[in-house]
């Protein structure tokens, strides 16, 4: 009788051991919609389709900058934040605008490991440069166009939240394509006007 209690006492120990196996760490699912667009009211100097999902809000600054807007991703808690500049036919506003819009991208330096720049050439025909932060920076892309005589228009994207970009990276591609359309479809109001007329 003693054996089967000194038998069944050990066999109990060795099942009760803890070699325990932490699970992996996972990423919550993020469901995206397809991409769908809509276009901006012909309220502003400038004209793009921006996301279905998304909503146009003004800017803190909207009195002092009227056509300063956040493209809002409620889903996302994410922006767009989009700031217009009239460069009145002035070389040195322009040369002022172009080295704020690189000081507000530098800034990110920091927090960034790397900062990979892209000039494009959209459908529409203007130059774009598109600067892409890598790492746990708060504006993962930031870009801006002009047309060096009447036009200035730099965006930059924003979250929301302090989840980490690693696992926002579906949700930051979205918004990057969603970017690339915006600069796709992107017309100033004049271009617009001649469409009309």
């Amino acid at each position: 009788m003693k054996w089967y209690v000194i038998f069944f006492g050990i066999v109990l120990c060795a099942s009760c051991s803890s070699d325990f196996m932490p699970k992996p760490k996972g990423y919550n699912r993020i469901l995206l919609p397809e991409n769908e667009f809509q276009t901006l009211p012909d309220t502003f100097p400038y004209q793009f389709e921006y996301s279905k999902y998304a909503k146009i809000l003004k800017d803190s600054s909207w009195i002092s900058e009227p056509y300063w807007i956040d493209v809002y991703y409620p889903t996302f808690k994410a922006s767009i934040q989009i700031s217009y500049k009239p460069v009145k036919k002035n070389e040195q506003l322009l040369k002022e605008y172009l080295a704020t819009a690189y000081k507000l991208t530098s800034k990110h330096q920091v927090k960034a490991y790397a900062i990979d720049e892209l000039v494009i050439q959209t459908k529409t025909g203007k130059t774009a440069v598109i600067a892409e932060l890598k790492g746990e920076v708060p504006s993962q892309y930031q870009f801006f166009t002009t047309d060096s005589i009447n036009h200035f228009l730099r965006g930059a994207l924003y979250f929301d939240t302090a989840t980490q970009n690693d696992s926002l990276a579906p949700v930051i591609n979205f918004i990057r394509d969603d970017i690339f359309h915006l600069l796709n479809t992107l017309h100033w109001q004049e271009e617009i006007q001649n469409k009309k007329d």
